[in-house]
């Protein structure tokens, strides 16, 4: 299966055009059908260092889109997925710590688009590089998600993912989906699979999320991804009957 590897990125200096380098070396060629940077509006290097990728030749399918506002990490993944060309989607965080390594693993759990099998395949970091703070307070997020929205995912916070690009633009959108996006493509029908992935010390820059600011933006989301999940019901097909053109 050809992926697109879509990575939203803000102020990632020092990272973007590593894990860019790194992408192109760990997923297989024949695999890898282009690299999708989306930069939401930084303030440093970050666009200056993919450019230099681009002009330098080496990477065919590397793309780089600026949006014109900041407008979240939601909305970064989703831009670069409407701009991708493949039926399936990979993504990762602009900082580097997520290892593209783990990409064709995960892909090799996906089932093909319009199959039966996991559209989504997730990682779970085993081995957490963040501070211990940011470690209880994610458990503690994933333990409240997963009592309100029972959706089982031990990892909603990791970033990188593959999934199929259909589905996922077939779900409502809104900001911070992408924290959701698990149970989004349950609640719509289809199956998900988890995968156990590295998680790598962040080398440049700082984090953009505090733990309070994530709390309040995560239980406001929850509320409303919660709502969806009982509003939402996807009855399967059990019979599908046409009659066949007649020959003209």
């Amino acid at each position: 299966m050809r992926v697109t590897v879509v990575i939203p990125a803000l102020n990632e200096a020092g990272n973007i055009g590593r894990l860019v380098e790194e992408t192109y070396v760990q997923v297989p060629a024949e695999m890898l059908a282009e690299v999708i940077v989306v930069d939401d509006c930084s303030e440093d290097g970050t666009g200056s260092e993919v450019k230099a990728l681009i002009a330098r030749g080496s990477m065919p399918g590397l793309r780089y889109l600026r949006h014109g506002e900041r407008s979240g990490q939601s909305a970064a993944m989703r831009t670069g997925i409407m701009a991708a060309t493949s039926p399936v989607i990979a993504t990762m965080d602009g900082d580097g710590q997520n290892d593209p390594a783990d990409i064709p693993r995960l892909i090799a759990r996906l089932a093909a688009p319009a199959t039966k099998g996991p559209a989504l395949v997730g990682g779970v970091r085993t081995d957490r590089k963040a501070e211990g703070s940011k470690r209880l307070a994610s458990r503690f997020a994933n333990w409240l998600r997963d009592r309100v929205l029972k959706d089982e995912c031990p990892d909603t916070g990791c970033g990188i993912k593959v999934y199929w690009r259909e589905a996922f633009l077939r779900l409502p959108y809104f900001t911070s989906m992408h924290r959701y996006l698990p149970a989004l493509f349950i609640t719509y029908g289809h199956e998900v699979a988890y995968e156990p992935v590295n998680d790598r010390p962040r080398i440049a820059g700082k984090s953009k999320y505090t733990n309070l600011g994530r709390a309040l933006i995560g239980i406001y989301d929850l509320v409303g991804v919660s709502w969806i999940r009982r509003r939402t019901k996807v009855p399967p097909i059990v019979e599908d009957l046409r009659r066949r053109a007649v020959p003209a």
